[in-house]
Parts: C-alpha cells; sequence; structure tokens
C-alpha cells in the first residue's frame, strides 16, 4: 500500500505546493478513515456539571448541568451515589467528570468521605463509583490535566486541615495514590490548572489565608508558593482557560481575582461577582468562567444563581442562570477546561 504526502507534493519548480482550484476530486485504495466509537469518548463539547451541596434542610446529591457558551437554567443531569457536600472538590478529563470526597452528615456533626464519583459528561445519569482518596476529607482543592485528576487538601474535620495531595488516573478505576505535599495544611481553597501546572488558591488553616500554591501535574512532589491573592478567603471556587486562572468567594467578598498560570507572581483584581458568595464551585471553557451555588452570608440564603464572566477580559461578573436546587458545597467540572489544553 503506497501513501499519499499533501506535504510532499511541490510545483516543478519546488518552491511552493500546488494551486488547487475549481471542481477537483480525488481517489485512493485507502480512502478516508472516520472517527468511531461512542461519541463521549471524543470530548469538548463545552459541558459543565455541577454537582452536590447543602440545601439548608439536608445534603444534596443533585447534578446539573449547563452547556457553557449559551445562557439559561441549568438542567437535571442526574444523581451522585450519596447526597454530600465538597466545595470545589471536582475535577474532569474530556470524557469523564468527578467528584471528591465530602461531608456526608449534618452540619451539625460533620463527618467526612473517602469516595471518589465519577460519570460521564457528554450522557447524563447517575454517578459512579471510582475509588477512594488515601484520606476521607472534606474541603480539597481538585484539578486535572487530560489523565490525572488530583485532590490538594482538604480537612479531615472541622479545622484540622491537611497537606495531603493525591492523585488518580480518571481513565482508569482505583483508589488514589499519594503525589506529595502543599507547602502546610490547607483546606477549602480554590483549584484550577494549565495542560502543565495545578495551582491552589487561599483556603484556610482554619484561618482564612491569600496565599497561592503550585504543582507541575505529570510529575510528583511538593507543592511550591506561587504568590498571593489580593484578599484572605476560603470556601472558594477556582476555573480556567490554559492560560488565566480565575477564583472567587468567602465570606461577605464578592471579590474576582485572576493569575497567569505560567508565570508566578500575586493575583490581580479580575472585578466583582453579583453576590458575594462562599461554599461554592466554579467551571470553565476556554473562553468563559462560570460561578455557582454558594453560601450567602449577609442573606442567609443557599444560592441557586449561576454567574460568569469572559476569561481573557477583566470586569465584573453577569447573571447566567439559575440552578436547578439553590444549594452550598457544591463541586464543578467542564470537558472544556485549561488543563485539556484549549
Amino acid at each position: 500500500m503506497s501513501e499519499f504526502r499533501i506535504d510532499q507534493i511541490t510545483n516543478q519548480s519546488g518552491s511552493r505546493g500546488p494551486d488547487i482550484a475549481g471542481i477537483t476530486t480525488f481517489t485512493g485504495t485507502s480512502g478516508m478513515v472516520m472517527p468511531s466509537g461512542p461519541t463521549e469518548y471524543r470530548g469538548g463539547r463545552g459541558r459543565g456539571l455541577i454537582f452536590c451541596g447543602y440545601n439548608g434542610s439536608g445534603f444534596d446529591n443533585t447534578i446539573d448541568y449547563i452547556t457553557i457558551s449559551t445562557l439559561g437554567n441549568a438542567t437535571n443531569f442526574g444523581d451522585t451515589t450519596f447526597a454530600r457536600e465538597t466545595n470545589d472538590s471536582g475535577f474532569s478529563s474530556s470524557t469523564r467528570g468527578f467528584v471528591v470526597g465530602g461531608s456526608n452528615q449534618p452540619t451539625s456533626s460533620p463527618g467526612r468521605t473517602n469516595i471518589i464519583d465519577y460519570t460521564t459528561i457528554s450522557s447524563t445519569g447517575n454517578t459512579f463509583d471510582f475509588g477512594d482518596l488515601t484520606t476521607a476529607r472534606y474541603g480539597t482543592a481538585g484539578i486535572s490535566d487530560s489523565t490525572r485528576g488530583i485532590a490538594m487538601g482538604g480537612d479531615v474535620s472541622t479545622g484540622s486541615p491537611v497537606d495531603t495531595i493525591d492523585y488518580i488516573t480518571m481513565s482508569s478505576l482505583g483508589n488514589a495514590s499519594d503525589y506529595g505535599d502543599l507547602t502546610f495544611p490547607l483546606a477549602r481553597g480554590a483549584g484550577f490548572q494549565s495542560s502543565t501546572r495545578g495551582v491552589q488558591a487561599s483556603g484556610g488553616t482554619p484561618t482564612a489565608l491569600n496565599s497561592i500554591q503550585y504543582i507541575t501535574i505529570a510529575t510528583t512532589g511538593n507543592a511550591q508558593d506561587f504568590g498571593d491573592a489580593t484578599y484572605d478567603g476560603q470556601q472558594l471556587a477556582g476555573a480556567s482557560n490554559s492560560v488565566r486562572g480565575i477564583f472567587a468567594g468567602s465570606v461577605n467578598i464578592n471579590i474576582i481575582n485572576y493569575v497567569t498560570i505560567a508565570s508566578t507572581g500575586d493575583a490581580i483584581d479580575f472585578g466583582d461577582l453579583i453576590t458575594a458568595r462562599r461554599e461554592d464551585g466554579a467551571l470553565s471553557s476556554s473562553i468563559r468562567w462560570v460561578i455557582a451555588g454558594g453560601y450567602n452570608d449577609s442573606g442567609g440564603l443557599r444560592l441557586n444563581s449561576i454567574e460568569y464572566v469572559t476569561i481573557m477580559t477583566t470586569g465584573n461578573a453577569q447573571d447566567f442562570g439559575d440552578l436547578t436546587v439553590g444549594r452550598s458545597g457544591t463541586s464543578c467540572c467542564s470537558d472544556a477546561h485549561g488543563g485539556l489544553g484549549d
């Protein structure tokens, strides 16, 4: 069988490629091979998932989904294997979405779980059990590239953060492995990524801090200092395209911060949320950053509102739509975030 290489065709002098005009046909013995296999393994459709949360009267196992490029209310996707709140612990490949750990008992006596759930983003339906974290905990910061999902920090009980970093291979099933350690114990921070670098921004010790840390996703080892946020915050959420990471949320704070992921340095003010919130979740495409749910301390409300910004600009957030259920302690992911090399 011969191979037809268009990049090896030149004009007679060899100075340039051929000019093709008019009606042109090509025949060959090999033909053209079309993509095969289930559509869920082709990825990159710009869908965001919002997992679980606390709805004010109990823990919720609802999964909602949105199409990031549009505006409108979320649609029910299915349910997680059990009800819990998690706070920005989601991560994803282009095909699978994950929710990691969390709290699965009433807030007056919070328990911790080590269970990792996953689902196929392009479908609808319930999650399945993937495996377990090395330590049961709540408030991990979730990051991922196209291969690895990573859970950074978290607390094993209220006010007891850990420096643990775990990772999984998202295309397989099984328990998480140890990746390394944060620079110090930290929980309830924001996670986001490029295709090479994962970042955790802010969080609590349990005192709210402004520290930002980073890792190189494809390796293992301890986190390094990145810089500082513009404010001390915890119970916040982050997401990114491949260039810029954005994070927001904390008690009575509506500030949005951003960093350039490939560099190091302090965060810069991006603008403001419409509604101050904490215990929220965030997701992104290459163009939009979206924040969903959370708790507003001034109003005492579990929010159903979804807000968005255009990542490569600056300015205040705009209304996107509403969740099917107002809730705090949500986690989010998408099939088009910056870790997938958009």
